[in-house]
């Protein structure tokens, strides 16, 4: 049990049934009245972010979200296959699980499944990929002043806005979180 006193960016508790993380919190004592706790918080499984004020004596019971490193395996249909690499049992998670940023994530890639009571809610893919460019505009030399940019497609079908110098075959590393394009790998 943790108390509404002893909030911290970053805990994770279940608040009415549902698993929620503190991203804000702020500890207030007005001149009249009891001292609160207002908080800013966001439900771990639907993303959504809810402000609230508890009373410091407030109990609620700890969450522990699971993560763990599995590698992407292949999919089939609806479903994709992840593998624990240290026992090889092999994981289906469905595609609604997954984020925009899955675009990204090419079989053998390692990623986070992240799971609460055996539920998985999330699966993060790494932070920066390197892909290969497989189709863009052949590249243009000068024009460079300005910070001109072109679509391309990499390996694993998603499209990146790259410069102009970036060409076919080129791989580029990307950040899966904004899905921009970070630099030549």
């Amino acid at each position: 049990m943790i108390s509404a006193g002893d909030f911290r960016n970053g805990v994770t508790f279940e608040l009415e049934g549902n698993v929620v993380q503190i991203i804000e919190f702020q500890h207030v004592k007005p001149g009249k009245g009891a001292a609160f706790v207002r908080t800013k918080f966001k439900n771990v499984i639907t993303g959504a972010v809810v402000e609230r004020s508890f009373s410091p004596t407030d109990k609620f019971p700890t969450a522990f979200i699971e993560r763990k490193d599995m590698q992407y395996s292949y999919n089939d249909g609806q479903l994709y296959y992840f593998m624990d690499t240290e026992t090889y049992e092999q994981l289906p998670i469905g595609e609604d699980v997954l984020g925009d940023n899955f675009k990204f994530v090419k079989e053998e890639m390692i990623c986070k499944i992240c799971s609460y009571k055996g539920n998985v809610f999330a699966v993060e893919p790494p932070t920066f990929v390197e892909l290969e460019i497989t189709e863009t505009e052949p590249g243009v030399k000068g024009d460079t002043a300005t910070n001109a940019t072109k679509p391309a497609t990499v390996e694993t079908g998603a499209e990146v806005r790259v410069p102009l110098f970036i060409n076919q075959g080129d791989r580029i590393r990307i950040d899966t979180r904004t899905g921009e394009y970070m630099e030549r790998a």
